[in-house]
């Protein structure tokens, strides 16, 4: 059963918010008069821009800032802030610890790419939108083959010094006034550092933006302070001298290997007589330990192994100089080879908060490509 009282004084109620709310209409309409009498200013695509990188704020809301300000940028940024819209500023000395470990090997595994960004949270790192995020950023690096460093502020200071002294003592600096010249060295200084720093180059996907504007849109969309911080890149071979061979040169050391082959065939008639004495000689026991220390050491086969230290008395290091003398220790005689081919291969651990990259070589691209 209702309370009649109750119920009249609910009605009374509502009616007397519907006047409140009349009252309050009257200066809503004259705020839209003020912004209807607000002169209408032309928005350049490259204000927005300023605006956004400034911001990190989206273009609508950049534009529409700009509009508000009259087309000042510095007041823009101030009325982002105000309405809670500028979030890359805002979340920028956040502490970013969490994040993933990504990989990208080049078709062919000649290139690998290892590279740790980070954002606030463990839930945005196992998100979709972050995972895409960190491999555009390990397929950039690849892309630029230049980039040392995530930002300028990563340079060796030791190399900028000794650079700009160098740059200061060129021939065309010599003639032109102190100060000239140190603002020109200065400018060289930047743009080699800048051609250097991932966060400088004009992201792959998009080259209307660098890849410093894309982690400042990444925070703004995604909620969260973005960081890339730091990469390693393997180049197949780098470093390393590849010989050249000389095919007639290698013509002749085939010769000379099949001459070598004729002349061990005269020696067998001697070798019947060293048979006769091997029968002679005392049997030596062979442990399985020494066997393998002399694979390790030699590279040869285990029945090969075998043989060398019974013909040795079970001494290894003789054992290595007769299976030397006999062509059989195979690893020992292709170690002074160069091994310029190879792959690189990566490793990312479950959860993506560990990666491993790593090159190994061998002499031909044939072997290279098998499985």
């Amino acid at each position: 059963n209702e309370d009649f009282a109750a119920e009249v004084e609910a009605q009374t109620k509502a009616l007397q918010q519907k006047a409140d709310e009349k009252k309050e209409e009257a200066p809503k309409e004259e705020e839209k008069k003020e912004e209807a009498a607000k002169p209408t200013v032309a928005i350049s695509a490259k204000d927005v821009k300023v605006l956004r990188d400034k911001s990190g704020a989206g273009m609508m809301d950049c534009k529409k800032a700009l509009g508000e300000c009259g087309g000042d940028v510095e007041e823009a940024v101030v009325w982002l802030r105000k309405k809670g819209m500028a979030s890359a500023d805002k979340k920028a000395s956040r502490i970013a610890a969490e994040g993933a470990v990504a990989q990208y090997i080049h078709a062919g595994a000649r290139l690998g790419v290892l590279v740790e960004v980070n954002c606030e949270t463990d839930f945005v790192a196992r998100g979709d939108k972050f995972k895409e995020l960190v491999a555009d950023i390990a397929m950039q690096v690849a892309a630029n083959i230049d980039v040392e460093y995530v930002s300028p502020e990563d340079a060796d200071p030791a190399m900028l010094a000794a650079e700009k002294e160098v740059q200061m003592k060129m021939e065309d600096m010599l003639s032109k006034p102190e100060n000239i010249r140190e603002k020109i060295v200065q400018g060289r200084l930047d743009k080699m550092v800048n051609e250097k720093a991932l966060l400088k180059q004009d992201y792959i996907k998009d080259t209307s933006i660098t890849v410093e504007e894309l982690i400042k849109q990444a925070t703004a969309e995604i909620g969260e302070k973005i960081s890339i911080r730091r990469f390693v890149k393997y180049n197949l071979g780098e470093g390393m001298e590849k010989r050249n061979e000389d095919f007639a040169a290698e013509v002749e050391a085939q010769t000379k290997a099949l001459q070598q082959k004729a002349d061990e065939k005269k020696e067998e008639a001697p070798k019947e007589e060293e048979k006769k004495e091997e029968a002679a000689k005392p049997t030596v026991a062979i442990s399985a330990k020494d066997v393998k220390v002399l694979r390790d050491k030699s590279g040869a086969g285990m029945m090969d192994c075998k043989k060398a230290l019974g013909e040795c008395g079970g001494d290894v290091e003789e054992a290595v100089v007769w299976l030397r003398k006999k062509g059989m220790a195979s690893a020992d005689k292709k170690a002074s080879r160069i091994a310029a081919e190879g792959q690189i291969g990566a490793y990312i651990h479950g959860g993506s908060r560990l990666g491993v990259i790593v090159e190994v070589n061998c002499e031909t691209d044939f072997v290279a490509r098998g499985d």
